[in-house]
């Protein structure tokens, strides 16, 4: 039988006739921006994650951007970040005019290694900014005992608890969600800032909105802001996407763990290295499937070769250290952060999202077997 190439997708939102209905509901009311849905989208989001308050933005990279701008984060200043991240947490901070300084990676976890970021430590940091890499909780606990300002970016990790029972984004910490069509939960784009400080959300809430204060009418700003609201519509089918959450995280889990059982063989046998298991209480929150190849596999071929087998993957992630415009704004090198480089050599999503079968989930490993072993 032959395969269509796009037969399984690499990732595929659930959407529905709530979400739809959710939609023209707001339609129908004329009101689709600055309206009722974006406080209850917030008000529910808080609840659910456990978190005192939340704001509703266009994106996560907006997210992050003003959560640095509320911690302090100036020009001339430092943060401490991964290496191994979608390049949005790095960008978050040079927007800011301001320099991400990059520490290796955990090899187990791929989260931001505690040892090598204090190590990174100057007297010009302002922040930390750990990054819960494929929904994995980074170690919030050892980050906190160095005293200094903390930005989440936990845009990939929606679902996600600490050992200490505690949500990921409802420490006390900004910690920035994103809802891009790939993600837990989807608005399209936009995402969502928790704060456990009121002080927080209302300079957010303002400066999300061109700096506009509550109380005050649009003709008047009293600070510098942006253009970074999430409109009703989002917001309406960020409500229905969030009663819906649980069955949609437990989908996610259960395909998890179809590919481990699929891949076992090859981990055991080929060197395939599997997501790491949840440890020590810890517990990940789904957002992606991504392996490390066995060392000396062709990654690029690999994925070609998959893709002849109509299975989409792709490298997942590239170190941003060494993109383009960071080796040429900031002079980074190969061989910086070894870790981090290595996993990103040999990383490739493969295809994942909540309503994916069993049979799915067999074709992938069975085409990916096929590739590994082929001579």
């Amino acid at each position: 039988m032959s395969v269509e190439l796009d037969e399984i997708p690499l990732a595929k939102p659930v959407l529905g006739p709530e979400e739809e209905q959710a939609v023209a509901e707001v339609l129908r009311s004329g009101q689709l921006s600055l309206g009722p849905r974006v406080p209850e989208f917030e008000q529910a989001f808080a609840e659910r994650i456990g978190a005192a308050h939340a704001s509703a933005v266009s994106s996560g990279t907006a997210g992050l951007h003003l959560a640095l701008r509320a911690a302090g984060v100036r020009e001339g200043d430092e943060v401490v970040t991964s290496p191994f991240s979608f390049v949005a947490s790095a960008n978050a901070v040079v927007f800011e005019r301001a320099q991400p300084v990059f520490a290796d990676i955990d090899p187990v976890t791929l989260n931001l290694d505690p040892q090598a970021a204090a190590a990174a430590v100057t007297e010009r940091t302002t922040a930390l900014l750990p990054v819960h890499i494929f929904g994995y909780p980074a170690d919030l606990p050892v980050f906190e005992r160095m005293g200094l300002p903390i930005v989440e970016d936990a845009c990939e990790a929606l679902g996600a608890v600490h050992a200490d029972g505690v949500a990921v984004g409802a420490r006390g910490h900004s910690a920035a969600f994103g809802f891009y069509a790939n993600k837990q939960l989807t608005t399209g784009e936009g995402g969502m800032v928790t704060t456990g400080d009121a002080a927080t959300k209302e300079r957010i809430d303002s400066e999300r909105n061109q700096g506009r204060a509550p109380d005050m009418g649009w003709l008047d700003h009293d600070r510098l802001g942006f253009n970074y609201r999430l409109d009703d519509i989002a917001c309406a089918i960020g409500l229905v996407q969030l009663r819906r959450l649980d069955g949609m995280l437990a989908g996610r889990a259960r395909v998890a763990a179809a590919y481990r059982g699929a891949l076992a063989g090859l981990a055991a046998e080929h060197g395939l290295a599997l997501p790491c298991e949840d440890h020590g209480g810890d517990r990940r929150g789904w957002f992606v499937f991504v392996v490390q190849l066995p060392r000396g596999a062709d990654r690029d071929g690999v994925i070609r070769a998959l893709r002849i087998r109509g299975v989409q993957s792709k490298p997942y992630l590239p170190a941003i250290h060494l993109m383009s415009y960071y080796r040429e704004a900031f002079g980074h090198r190969e061989g910086e952060f070894p870790v981090c480089e290595g996993v990103a050599a040999r990383s490739i999503a493969l295809p994942f999202f909540p309503e994916m079968s069993e049979g799915e989930v067999e074709r992938v490993a069975a085409a990916l077997t096929e590739v590994l072993q082929a001579p």
